[in-house]
């Protein structure tokens, strides 16, 4: 006989087992492996920098190697593993990654990202391996993550001296302030080179490259100081009037620009100029940016002037007026040698073809405000990118709150870093 129970013959109630949720990182490596050998070659890339583990998976199964075999296969008959095809599985990546950043910013939806980072007007910022250094304005320097915008670490500059220019790498702050050079360590500690009156007259701006730092003076010299005997070691003259803008080469070249609107080369190692480039007007040059992959050097103008030149050749490519007023700040990601973003004085950020100097895209923010998100307990407020038509060709009639001036940025992959004088940071992200 079946067991009855007393509540009218109703079978009683299972007992509901509860489970507990199934997420990625409990997957099996080999189901793992399985989902990631549906995927794109690009969409198996974006995979393998999600985390350490999916990174590692992806490498030991040698996934890309096996994807980017097969793609290659029937054009060229790989069928073996070697040297060769490691490095060029290594190139094709790096094109497939510039090729998506610059469809990125020549095309498709965006939205900004801003949040306040200073009490008071920030106009500078540097950005590697994932964060950005912002600082100019309220005697203090800051590191963000750009995945948190948490501000990760803090740097007060010393008394009675203003913040004029700085840099960084991965264990150290250097930066020009008033005659001085000043020294950071990522740990907390901090290093002043000792004032020598007389030799250091007014720095405008600085590059560093490693041991030594560049500063480009209101003398027209640029002076170069040894990091670590803290010394000037040389002294070059390189032009009759003020410094204001520098780069470096990867092959040890000093590329300055004056306020009279030329551009001098000289060698690191030696004290004389090795040629001066001239424009055809005689506009400030207010920045420079250099490409170590294509040899090619741009330099943006106080009358809006954008200009390219070969390094290899010494002769100018391309100039093109971008805008009708100063150009701030331009550059490019590493690597890449088909687009150069600049930003100046009306706040239009542009993207410019490296090879042609066409522009490709003119973006301002929209005035439409997106949902804000509280990040690490900072407000980050997000709006609309809008691309400008050549309907909108007269900028000036677009609100100045939508287009603040840009005095510095900084391009990473599909993302810009965007500084205007005021007490927020912006970041551009390009889908």
């Amino acid at each position: 006989m079946r067991p009855t129970n007393s509540g009218g013959g109703r079978s009683p109630k299972r007992k509901k087992i509860e489970r507990a949720p199934t997420d990625i990182q409990s997957l099996e490596h080999d189901i793992l492996c399985i989902i990631f050998s549906f995927l794109s070659l690009f969409d198996l890339v974006r995979c393998s920098v999600v985390c350490k583990s999916w990174n590692a998976i992806i490498n030991r199964s040698k996934l890309l190697q096996l994807l980017y075999y097969k793609l290659q296969r029937n054009s060229e008959g790989l069928s073996s593993v070697s040297t060769s095809l490691e490095q060029s599985l290594r190139i094709y990546l790096e094109q497939l990654a510039m090729k998506h950043h610059r469809l990125s910013l020549i095309d498709g939806p965006f939205q900004i990202e801003q949040w306040k980072g200073h009490s008071a007007g920030v106009d500078q910022c540097r950005m590697k391996m994932g964060l950005v250094l912002t600082g100019v304005g309220d005697k203090v320097m800051r590191l963000w993550s750009l995945e948190s915008y948490k501000c990760i670490e803090e740097y007060s500059v010393p008394d009675k001296v203003s913040l004029v220019d700085f840099d960084f790498d991965e264990s150290k702050i250097v930066g020009l302030v008033g005659t001085r050079i000043c020294i950071w360590r990522r740990n907390g500690s901090r290093s002043i080179f000792p004032s020598h009156e007389g030799t250091f007259p007014k720095g405008l701006c600085m590059r560093y490259f490693d041991p030594e730092a560049i500063v480009g003076c209101e003398d027209g010299a640029v002076r170069v100081f040894d990091m670590y005997s803290r010394t000037c070691s040389r002294i070059i003259r390189m032009h009759a009037a003020p410094v204001t803008s520098l780069c470096l080469s990867d092959d040890q070249l000093i590329i300055s620009g004056s306020s009279l609107g030329s551009i001098t080369i000289s060698g690191l190692l030696s004290d004389q100029r090795v040629t001066t480039l001239r424009r055809t007007d005689c506009t400030g040059i207010r920045t420079l940016c250099f490409n170590a992959v294509s040899h090619k050097l741009f330099a943006g103008t106080t009358a809006g002037f954008v200009s390219c030149w070969d390094i290899r050749t010494m002769r100018r490519v391309w100039e093109r007026q971008v805008s009708s007023n100063v150009v701030y700040s331009l550059q490019h990601q590493r690597n890449d040698t088909s687009t150069l973003v600049v930003g100046g004085i009306d706040g239009v950020l542009r993207v410019l073809d490296q090879n042609t100097g066409d522009v490709l895209s003119s973006c301002t923010m929209d005035a439409q405000i997106l949902p804000s998100c509280s990040e690490s307990a900072r407000v980050v407020e997000r709006r609309k990118g809008r691309r400008l038509s050549e309907e909108d060709i007269h900028i000036d009639k677009i609100p100045r709150s939508t287009r603040p001036p840009i005095t510095c940025l900084a391009v990473g992959m599909k993302k810009v870093v965007t500084t205007h004088n005021s007490k927020y940071i912006r970041l551009w992200k390009f889908n």
